[in-house]
């Protein structure tokens, strides 16, 4: 069955605990006027249906292991009692087979309706289910498999399986704690986000090998527009609107340093618009080629597109800084992951403290997640133009933070650390975070490549990406290593 939904009936639900219900200042703008807008989302980042899955349940009657009088219905209740207590990480799901599987036959009935979901649960109930995993693992479809302890003694050949030098598109959890459930979902969701992703890249340059390997890889759709959409729907905005929307971010900052109340208004209008153009485009994210062709002599924006790009992430859509699509293809695996945007920035590093400064003058007030509280900011201009307006955002000391890349179809590059200070300098871009890394800077700066973007998310989601590599194929690479 289909999960195709109608834009309107969207429900506000989230993954990971991020609800979208909470949207308190941002997407309320234009609704009131009738305009087409997105403020309802399966979950950030996911504009069409929810992830189908197959949750598939391995047990075996009379069983040595967990014990051989062990009912196998009533352990199945206790797993879908766990799920219904954390109905709301899993909402954006449809179990499209939910099944108990005792013998490989079984897999091979349901063979084609396995086909049609975006993955498999397998959750390993007692002893004897090798033939069934191998099984499901035969149909190629990306496969968590959660396991209790005492469940069986089939764990101790997985780790060789997934040391195979061509292993299979499967990983593994081991957890007495049944909330890891939801984790072993992650990798699968941002399956599923990026097939269904459509990115609006604002530039008059030309499509790269970057765009077709995205859609080969992952089934992701880019598609490059010129100014006069942007235009056409900036000026669809009524002032009415944009005004709403601009007293709503004076209201919110903790002080406007330099721009004028009427480059808050445009910049407010161009955020809108952007919301509108993701709309009418059905696509959740929009990047803009801003320091280039968006940005010239002869063509120009309307205003700058930081508010817009900053509201944008702050709903759970995409709002990218300079046509970066490797920055946004992180951005929504991110997304599918944990939730939450990623901050794409400019580094300098200070080895006296073992620390990467990551800078960029446009931050996202809701880093967190869509249903968080605003982070603080102030409302500046852009620093190297000196003009325009870009949010300001002080995120936490003390958070841990992830910064990704993917480089490529087959790569994704990071390293982890720690906010020790977001400094509030002139020097560099407004936004800021200094990250003291889990490693030697050093070696971190020395081992540098593929350019200055890359883009951070708030906590450790390093288990998260080393699982979606696995299911996707990917290497991936530590920095710090």
């Amino acid at each position: 069955m289909t999960t195709k939904l109608e834009r309107r009936e969207f429900l506000q639900l989230s993954l990971a605990g991020v609800a979208l219900a909470g949207m308190n200042r941002w997407g309320f703008g234009a609704e009131a006027a009738g305009a087409p807008v997105i403020t309802k989302l399966i979950s950030p980042g996911c504009r069409r249906s929810k992830v189908k899955i197959a949750r598939i349940f391995m047990g075996r009657p009379g069983a040595h292991w967990p014990e051989p009088t062990m009912d196998l219905e009533a352990e199945r209740r206790s797993y879908l009692e766990a799920f219904q207590a954390m109905a709301d990480q899993v909402a954006d799901v449809e179990w499209a087979v939910d099944e108990l599987v005792s013998s490989p036959d079984q897999v091979a009935a349901l063979k084609d309706k396995i086909a049609q979901c975006d993955g498999i649960l397998a959750i390993h109930l007692s002893m004897g289910v090798g033939g069934i995993v191998g099984a499901l693992l035969a149909t190629g479809r990306p496969t968590m498999i959660f396991a209790v302890p005492y469940s069986g003694h089939e764990w101790a050949g997985w780790g060789g399986m997934l040391r195979q030098q061509e292993p299979p598109l499967c990983d593994v959890i081991l957890s007495a704690d049944k909330k890891d459930l939801a984790v072993a979902i992650r990798p699968i969701r941002a399956l599923h986000h990026l097939r269904e992703a459509k990115i609006i890249n604002v530039t008059l340059r030309q499509p790269g090998p970057f765009h077709d390997a995205m859609k080969e890889k992952f089934g992701t759709e880019i598609k490059h527009i010129g100014l006069e959409p942007v235009v056409a729907a900036y000026e669809k905005v009524s002032d009415q609107d944009a005004e709403a929307e601009t007293q709503r971010w004076i209201n919110g900052a903790k002080k406007v340093v330099e721009p004028s109340r009427e480059e808050i208004f445009r910049a407010c209008k161009l955020a809108l618009a952007f919301e509108r153009l993701l709309a009418d485009e059905d696509a959740t994210v929009l990047t803009v080629d801003c320091y280039g062709t968006m940005w010239d002599k002869t063509i120009k924006l309307p205003a700058y597109p930081c508010v817009g790009f900053s509201r944008l992430n702050s709903m759970g859509l995409g709002g990218i800084c300079e046509s970066d699509l490797r920055c946004a293809m992180t951005h929504i695996i991110f997304q599918g992951l944990v939730g939450r945007p990623g901050f794409i920035s400019d580094p300098t590093v200070d080895q006296s403290t073992n620390s990467i400064i990551l800078a960029h003058c446009m931050g996202s007030v809701k880093m967190a997640g869509p249903n968080t509280p605003d982070m603080p900011y102030q409302i500046r201009t852009v620093m190297e133009r000196q003009e325009g307006v870009t949010p300001q955002v002080f995120m936490p000391k003390g958070q841990r933070a992830t910064q990704a890349l993917l480089v490529d179809a087959n790569t994704i590059i990071y390293f982890t650390g720690e906010i020790i200070d977001a400094p509030d300098v002139p020097r560099g871009c407004r936004t800021k975070i200094t990250v003291r890394v889990d490693g030697d800077v050093e070696k971190l700066w020395r081992n540098w490549s593929q350019g200055l973007h890359r883009s951070t998310v708030l906590g450790n989601i390093v288990k998260d990406l080393e699982r979606f590599c696995r299911l996707a194929k990917i290497k991936l690479v530590n920095e710090l290593a």
